[in-house]
């Protein structure tokens, strides 16, 4: 069924984080209710009507194939879940008001339901945000359109347009990014889930080149004798692929995203190479990291050791099949020392125990609005 409905709603908060309520409103809103066109400039004003907190005020416009119940309903449900119960308290504070301000021409008059809102045209916090995305849009009670009635509007309560910018869509935010890193042990999907978003959402995609490194093989078969040019090996080759790619903006993708970041070479090294060989690899890892690009969001895929164990055996490469059960566990401890040590990365945590993003939509939807709540609160 096509999107053939063009709804206007007005989106309001004054508890929390305001911008990010709205910004996750309107994301899930595209979701579950339809395509959102347009979104208005991000407005403040005083609490109208009772003692509170001052509102993040927002329209948008969204194109819909529900009907104003249905999509009423899906209002309620969203609310709902942001922790707001609509009653007859009277006017309060709330993490998320949403209000259907007009749907196409239609008036509509119901116990629960009134369209077009019947006190959008004594509202500045509705009109003008309205008025940003549809200033010549026709009330058909009043005969007027939204800019007249912002004009005639008799309120003049205070009302200020804010910096802050709201995203129609997942694209969008994820756009805002630069560079996006996922981490994680042996066997644990970042491979796969890196070139997923960057297939579903335009990005650059850096894939280590792991493959081609001479001394993988052999140092599955004797780690204590090639620890130490398997991990001067790695570092170079991850130096030179960061500073060749993460340093050359693609004008047609997003976003990069990646499925290693660099300072997984001194996580591994600790690992493998002896106290001396480390204190020598750690002075040249240092001096090489200041010049690389560092992710601003960094997400790890957690797995526990034996579901690990099972994906490198399912995936069979002959050079892992000596991996044992101790140096997964080994790893997985040095990248969550390294995290809990390293706060500014902005770290994610996923444990994917149990999940299958690739073949089950649910798992990766849930993955992927983990990352946008992620970006929303750390950024937003």
């Amino acid at each position: 069924m096509g999107l053939k409905h063009r709804a206007y709603l007005s989106l309001g908060s004054n508890l929390g984080n305001r911008f990010a309520m709205l910004q996750k409103a309107v994301l899930l809103l595209q979701q579950r209710a339809g395509e959102v066109l347009r979104v208005s400039a991000v407005y403040q004003n005083p609490a109208a009507g009772f003692e509170g907190n001052d509102f993040f005020n927002t329209a948008l416009l969204l194109a819909t194939h529900l009907s104003p119940e249905e999509l009423l309903s899906h209002i309620l449900q969203l609310e709902k879940e942001f922790g707001r119960v609509r009653g007859d308290q009277g006017y309060q504070s709330r993490t998320l008001d949403i209000d259907i301000i007009l749907y196409d021409d239609e008036i509509i008059q119901k116990d629960n339901l009134s369209i077009p809102h019947p006190l959008m045209h004594e509202r500045n916090f509705v009109l003008k945000p309205l008025a940003d995305i549809a200033p010549q849009l026709y009330h058909p009670v009043l005969n007027n359109d939204i800019r007249n009635l912002l004009q005639q509007c008799s309120d003049r309560n205070s009302l200020t347009k804010t910096k802050h910018k709201l995203f129609k869509n997942r694209l969008e935010l994820f756009s805002q990014l630069q560079f996006m890193a996922i981490e994680g042990n042996i066997g644990a999907g970042k491979t796969t889930l890196s070139k997923m978003i960057a297939t579903d959402f335009n990005a650059k995609l850096v894939l280590e080149r792991f493959a081609d490194n001479p001394f993988l093989p052999k140092f599955y078969e004797d780690q204590t004798r090639y620890a130490f040019p398997l991990e001067m090996s790695f570092l170079a080759d991850r130096y030179q692929q960061f500073t060749d790619d993460t340093s050359q903006f693609d004008l047609f993708k997003n976003f990069m995203v990646s499925d290693y970041d660099i300072f997984k070479s001194l996580i591994f090294a600790k690992i493998t190479l002896q106290a001396d060989e480390f204190e020598l690899y750690r002075k040249l890892f240092t001096f090489m990291y200041r010049e690389v690009k560092k992710p601003e969001v960094y997400l790890y895929l957690y797995q526990d050791t034996e579901q690990l164990l099972a994906n490198i055996k399912k995936r069979g490469r002959d050079y892992e099949k000596n991996i044992s059960a101790d140096y997964l566990e080994k790893i997985n401890r040095g990248y969550l020392d390294f995290l809990k040590s390293h706060p500014q990365h902005n770290s994610l945590i996923l444990n994917m125990n149990d999940v299958d993003f690739v073949n089950n939509a649910s798992d990766y939807e849930a993955i992927l609005n983990k990352i946008e709540d992620h970006v929303l609160h750390t950024y937003f």
